[in-house]
């Protein structure tokens, strides 16, 4: 029988691969942690309350895409979907002092058709800020979700950026808007043409202008704005929004359509695309201001902002702009056993304690194949424990991606950790312009070495 695979919308993420996301990770963590940001880890799956009540009972990822789940005790669970509700109710239950500011990293869950960098289990990187109102909170999160973006290397980036008013002005746009979509029912889209029962736009008329279906984005234009009718107080915190990107020189279009995908958004929203990539697919990022969010979920008022950034979809613009590979190299040194015992293991774990990255072979496997396992590794240096060396207390040190030079040295045992270390530097520095050494898989069987 064929053996197990990832369930399907999933995928497993490997070495080498798998270095891309530590890098990226980590230097989204020393960003966040610049401005002030400490990291949260919360649990994958949350009372199913919690995003019902926080990402809303009429936004797609709730009503079609939740993964819901009844524990033993009965319980009704849902694996996270999304970031911010999680974040909230963390902050709901422990009632840190304001402003909390905080980052996380974590899986999302969502049961929906697998696209090009958005899995069923895909990746978010986020910041919340709550318990501030001030716009120049929102101006803060939208500089280090462009920030973190241009210090990975890509300048093909799209900031579109809208307000969506609050519970003063929204509920007239939502009238107007209701009442254009009333008009023109006959050209909506299949999913919101009300038919047969099924409410279509009437379940949220918002929804529409979150819509990609090809009619409802040729209605889009012709639909209410709903910069025109923001309330002075909206007006004043969007135009201060605007003003602070402005001033910290972080490029911005309006887009008054953007009122992004849940329920709890208030005042500013905002989104980042590839331009790398497909225009269908393009979001690296995107986020809002929740004003309500709280409260909506017990808590005290504690207006909040913040944003996720979805890993995979992020490294798919990476590769469109041919920008943080993946490495060549996952250790710097690999030992070379031809005699077994002790020698390989001490020193490969005296190297590990001095700080230099080291593997080895096992098993006694014949000389040809531990060599070619250090090509593999993309090892720079193969140092060679045989009989000769065990005899006379010395161990071989052969640079493996240099070309010219000495192609083997004797170094003796009590040495290797500081001529290693020297060697290693001088072969980093030529990788750039000269990585054409002979590949440690091709080399002969024996190097001088008795076994």
């Amino acid at each position: 029988m064929a053996g197990y695979q990832a369930p399907k919308g999933t995928h497993d993420v490997l070495p080498r691969e798998s270095a891309r996301w530590s890098e990226l990770i980590a230097r989204f963590a020393t960003l966040a942690s610049r401005a002030g940001y400490g990291l949260v880890v919360s649990p994958m799956f949350e009372d199913a309350a919690v995003f019902r009540r926080g990402a809303g009972e009429s936004s797609d990822v709730v009503s079609k895409e939740m993964y819901e789940l009844e524990d033993k005790g009965g319980r009704k669970l849902a694996l996270r979907p999304e970031g911010t509700a999680s974040i909230v109710r963390a902050f709901v239950e422990h009632r840190p002092p304001v402003p909390w500011k905080v980052w996380y990293a974590t899986p999302a869950f969502r049961y929906e058709r697998a696209q090009a960098g958005r899995y069923r289990q895909h990746h978010q990187l986020g910041v919340e800020a709550i318990g501030v109102e001030d716009p120049d909170a929102d101006v803060e999160v939208i500089a280090l979700l462009v920030e973190h973006l241009r210090g990975l290397g890509l300048g093909r980036l799209e900031l579109r950026v809208n307000s969506m008013g609050d519970a003063n002005c929204l509920p007239a746009y939502r009238e107007r808007l209701a009442a254009f979509l009333a008009a023109h029912e006959p050209a909506l889209c299949d999913e919101h043409r009300p038919f047969a029962g099924r409410p279509g736009w009437r379940a949220n008329p918002l929804r529409f202008l979150d819509c990609k279906r090809p009619e409802c984005r040729a209605l889009k234009p012709l639909a209410p704005r709903i910069s025109e009718s923001l309330c002075e107080p909206c007006a004043k915190h969007h135009a201060r929004v605007i003003e602070g990107l402005d001033a910290l020189g972080v490029g911005w279009v309006a887009d008054d359509t953007l009122v992004r995908g849940f329920d709890y958004y208030t005042r500013t929203t905002f989104e980042v695309s590839a331009l790398s990539l497909d225009a269908a697919q393009d979001v690296v990022g995107g986020g809002g201001r929740y004003n309500g969010l709280s409260e909506t979920l017990g808590g005290p008022p504690a207006p909040g902002v913040g944003f996720g950034s979805g890993i995979e979809r992020v490294l798919l613009a990476c590769d469109a702009e041919q920008l943080l590979p993946a490495p060549d190299r996952l250790v710097d040194v690999f030992v070379v056993d031809l005699v077994g015992g002790d020698a390989a293991r001490d020193l490969a774990h005296q190297l590990r304690q001095a700080g230099i990255s080291c593997d080895r072979s096992f098993d006694d496997r014949s000389m040809k194949a531990q060599l070619r396992q250090a090509d593999r590794s993309g090892a720079l240096v193969a140092l060679i424990v045989g009989g000769e060396e065990r005899s006379s207390g010395t161990v071989a040190l052969r640079p493996l991606r240099r070309a010219g030079g000495p192609r083997q040295s004797a170094v003796p045992r009590d040495g290797v950790l500081a001529r290693t270390a020297e060697l290693l530097v001088e072969l980093s520095g030529g990788l750039a312009g000269e990585q054409t050494g002979e590949p440690a898989g091709d080399l002969p069987d024996t190097l001088g070495t008795g076994s």
